[in-house]
């Protein structure tokens, strides 16, 4: 994200050095070429596999060096991207999310699931699709949703007669839902990157309805492909076992009750509903579950900063390379690219959705968040989408890229929980695939879909 902030270094330092200050052997080359040198700087680095984190930040520095920039600016741009309130929110939600995960809350909410859907043919399908709507709309993370329902669920399925290669498909492609339906800290980053002026509130309602329609559709094709197989059905318990589950796992749904109650009603901020979030978690894992016990904390502890950790130095090194995208007006390059090519709306958003879903394949989603949001939002702005719904068209196309390979953080848990080798899914996934893409066109084109709700809710005129 472009700073707004002045840079406290002095304008001789930190301006970029004209041709004629240039050494001559430089020969004068045009300011694009600092353009092609940070992306063949990265590019370089990502093959050779360096963290994405450390490819940014070394990328940028060059592009600084490059143009005579005193590289402690580096750094200034990296404070200032890490130095914003609204991010405290992301250690929130994220220890949250590790807290259920070890808590016992993830087990509540399959039995919830199971309860409501497991008598349908496939039913544990049918549950799986459900828990990772009920447990992603309240850790937020798709590798958590993964971690959570694959190690009950694939086992599970697995034990009853389903493949294997069913279950892990099925599971890592709704693990999604952890992405676009509330809360998620990637609409957070995304926020961020946009500039810090799309509310994060209306990003949050906003990915209700999309989420929705795309478990539903996975529903549908979980369903389909379970009938085509022959899997079979759980017996219907009853409407009292259904009432027990839900009391039971009431407590920790109100995790998600606190969170988007206490934004929608405007009693807390997003950071401030984030932090009650994990208390509450915390105290209903350790006084009304008592299912946390001491290692469990500690190692929910690691992770969470870990996490934190890499979501941050992301956050920095991104905020640095921002900067010099802007500098060398890389969105109006490619806006006005774009339109040579088609001024046709649906032209242009077919090419940012294929864009989007390519670079998913190849490189992490908080990382192409803080990259592409720069460069592609002006582009769908000049072409007339609001950005909470591009937002959503973002999140979606990602976070299908968390299942793909080579770099599918979602697909290689889900293939290490079912111990199954990535090749064998490949043709099992692509009708959940092709379930996602359906939900995904239907939130490019109708705007409706992403912007009702915030409109209804919080009277959002954007």
């Amino acid at each position: 994200m472009p700073s707004s902030r002045c840079c406290t270094t002095s304008t001789a330092t930190t301006r970029p050095r004209s041709a004629a200050s240039r050494p001559p052997s430089w020969s004068s080359p045009p300011v694009e070429f600092g353009l092609i040198l940070i992306f063949v700087v990265f590019g370089v680095l990502v093959m050779a596999g360096v963290p994405v984190a450390f490819c940014l930040g070394i990328a940028a520095a060059a592009g600084f060096i490059y143009e005579g920039l005193n590289p402690a600016v580096v750094f200034q741009q990296m404070a200032s991207g890490m130095s914003i309130f609204a991010l405290l929110a992301i250690p929130f939600f994220i220890f949250a999310g590790e807290i259920m995960l070890h808590g016992g809350i993830a087990r509540r909410l399959v039995a919830l699931a199971s309860a409501c859907v497991g008598w349908m043919r496939g039913g544990l399908g049918m549950v799986d699709v459900s828990t990772s709507m009920l447990f992603g709309g309240i850790s937020g993370s798709a590798v958590a949703d993964t971690s959570a329902t694959g190690t009950i669920l694939i086992p599970a399925m697995k034990a009853k007669g389903y493949g294997v290669d069913y279950a892990v498909s099925l599971t890592v492609t709704s693990s999604i839902a952890g992405i676009l339906i509330p809360p998620s800290h990637n609409m957070i980053l995304y926020s961020l990157a946009a500039g810090g002026g799309i509310s994060v509130s209306a990003l949050f309602i906003a990915g209700i309805v999309p989420g929705l329609v795309m478990c539903l559709s996975l529903g549908v094709a979980a369903y389909v492909m379970a009938v085509k197989r022959g899997y079979p059905a759980d017996a219907w318990r009853g409407f009292r076992h259904l009432g027990w589950t839900f009391v039971d796992a009431l407590p920790g749904l109100m995790t998600a009750v606190i969170i988007l109650g206490g934004v929608l009603s405007g009693i807390f901020t997003v950071t401030e509903s984030a932090a009650f979030g994990a208390i509450w978690a915390l105290l209903v894992t350790l006084l009304v579950y008592r299912a946390l016990s001491w290692a469990d904390f500690v190692i929910a502890v690691r992770a969470s900063v870990r996490t934190t950790s890499v979501v941050f130095l992301l956050v920095g090194t991104a905020t640095a390379f921002a900067w010099l995208l802007a500098m060398y007006r890389l969105p109006d390059i490619l806006t006005e690219g774009m339109l040579a090519i088609s001024s046709n709306p649906i032209v242009i958003l077919l090419m940012i959705n294929v864009c989007l879903l390519l670079l998913g394949c190849v490189m992490d989603m908080a990382a192409l968040i803080l990259i592409t949001t720069p460069i592609f939002l002006p582009v769908v702005v000049a072409i007339g989408m609001d950005p909470v719904q591009f937002g959503m068209v973002m999140m979606m196309n990602l976070g299908l890229g968390l299942t793909t390979p080579p770099v599918g953080a979602v697909l290689f848990v889900g293939c290490a929980i079912g111990q199954i080798p990535m090749e064998q899914i490949m043709r099992t996934i692509i009708p959940f695939w092709g379930a996602i893409l359906f939900a995904l066109m239907l939130t490019t084109y109708w705007p409706a879909m992403s912007l009702t709700l915030p409109r209804l809710l919080l009277g959002y005129g954007g």
